[in-house]
C-alpha cells in the first residue's frame, strides 16, 4: 500500500478518507468548511455527521458509515483526534481496511504523540489525501498568504500596503485572514498603505515591525514614540524583541553579501532589496554591536532586568547610531 496523497488547504478534494493534519487550526477549520460546502453543492442530500474524537464509543464509526439501503452520500467529520479514545485508534485501523462507498470520512488531528498508530495509519495508506495545516511562521508565508486571499478576490493591492496589513497582523492568521476579506469587501479602488491605515491605524502603528523599520531608518524619534505606545498597548516585549532580531538577522546575512538570495532568506525581494540597500550604510563592528545587544535585551524581556522598555529603548538607540556608542 502506498502513501496519503498529499494536498494543499486551498484546495477542493475529492478522497473518501481525508487527513487534516497540523497545528494551524484556523487553515484547518477553512478547509473542512469549503469541503463540507463543496460536497452539500454536489450532493444537496448528503448526511452530515460531527463528532468528537476524545469522547468516541466503540463501533460509532461502523454504525454511521455502514452501507444504507438507498445509498445516500455521507460526511463523517472526526475532531480532536490528538486526543482520541483507544477506541476510535483500532476503528480507525479498522475501516481504512473496508472503507463504505459515497462516504467521506475526515479525521482532524492537530498535533501531538496521541492518535500516532492511527496517524501513521493513515498516512501510509493511498486511500487517505491529507492536508497538511502548519503554521505560518515566516514572514514570506503570511505575505503569499495574503497575496493569494487579495489574487482570489480579483483585489489589487500594492506591496507596501500589502507588507503594512502583514506587519499589523503577525500572531493571529484569522485576524489576518478577516481583515484581507474587510478590504476586499469594502474597497472599490486598488488598496494602498494609506487605506490600510485608516482601516487599522492602531494595530499599524503598534507593529514591533514599524518600530524596527524606523529605527533602521535612522528615525530616533518615530521608533521610540512607536515603541512607548507599543508596550502602553500591551504589546508583550518578547516578541516584539524577536521583530527586531530578525530584521538585524537579515541585515548582517546581506552585508557584503552579494550572492544571497530572497528565496534563501526566506523573504520577498522587495524587502530583500531594501534591507540590502540598508546593509550598505553599516559597519561589520555596528551589526556585531547590535546582536551582542539583542541578546542583551532579550535577556531583559525574559526577566533579566527590571525595565525591559528602557533596554528596547536602549537597543532602538544603538540601532539608530547603526551600532556606534561614541555618537
Amino acid at each position: 500500500m502506498g502513501k496519503a496523497k498529499q494536498v494543499g488547504w486551498n484546495n477542493d478534494v475529492v478522497s473518501p478518507i481525508i487527513l487534516v493534519s497540523g497545528t494551524e487550526d484556523y487553515l484547518a477549520s477553512r478547509f473542512i468548511r469549503s469541503q463540507r460546502d463543496s460536497l452539500k453543492s454536489k450532493f444537496p442530500q448528503i448526511e452530515i455527521t460531527r463528532i468528537d474524537g476524545s469522547a468516541y464509543s466503540s463501533g460509532e464509526l461502523l454504525s454511521l458509515t455502514a452501507p444504507s439501503l438507498f445509498g445516500e452520500p455521507r460526511l463523517v467529520i472526526i475532531d480532536s483526534v490528538e486526543r482520541c479514545t483507544d477506541a476510535l485508534i483500532e476503528d480507525g485501523i479498522d475501516y481504512l481496511g473496508e472503507p463504505t462507498d459515497d462516504t467521506v470520512v475526515l479525521f482532524r488531528h492537530g498535533g501531538g504523540v496521541r492518535g500516532k498508530k492511527l496517524l501513521d495509519a493513515l498516512k501510509n495508506s493511498d486511500l487517505v489525501t491529507e492536508i497538511a495545516c502548519l503554521e505560518l511562521k515566516k514572514d514570506a508565508e503570511r505575505l503569499a498568504f495574503a497575496t493569494a486571499e487579495f489574487t482570489a478576490a480579483k483585489k489589487k493591492i500594492t506591496n507596501a500596503a500589502l507588507r503594512s496589513l502583514c506587519e499589523a497582523f503577525t500572531e493571529d492568521l484569522a485576524e489576518l485572514a478577516a481583515a484581507c476579506e474587510q478590504l476586499c469587501q469594502d474597497v472599490t479602488t486598488e488598496i494602498t498603505p494609506e487605506i490600510v491605515d485608516k482601516y487599522y491605524s492602531g494595530r499599524v502603528e503598534t507593529s514591533s515591525y514599524k518600530v524596527a523599520d524606523a529605527a533602521i531608518s535612522g528615525n530616533a524619534g518615530l521608533a521610540l514614540s512607536l515603541l512607548r505606545h507599543a508596550l502602553s498597548s500591551g504589546i508583550d516585549p518578547v516578541p516584539m524583541v524577536h521583530a527586531i532580531a530578525g530584521k538585524v538577522r537579515m541585515l548582517a546575512k546581506l552585508h557584503n553579501n552579494r550572492n544571497v538570495s530572497a528565496a534563501q532568506l526566506g523573504a520577498p525581494p522587495w524587502a530583500v532589496e531594501i534591507a540590502r540597500k540598508d546593509s550598505a550604510t553599516w559597519t561589520s563592528d555596528g551589526l556585531a554591536a547590535v546582536v551582542q545587544e539583542l541578546a542583551v535585551c532579550d535577556a531583559a524581556a525574559k526577566g533579566a532586568e527590571r525595565d525591559s522598555g528602557f533596554a528596547l529603548e536602549r537597543l532602538l538607540l544603538l540601532i539608530v547610531a547603526k551600532g556606534k556608542t561614541n555618537v
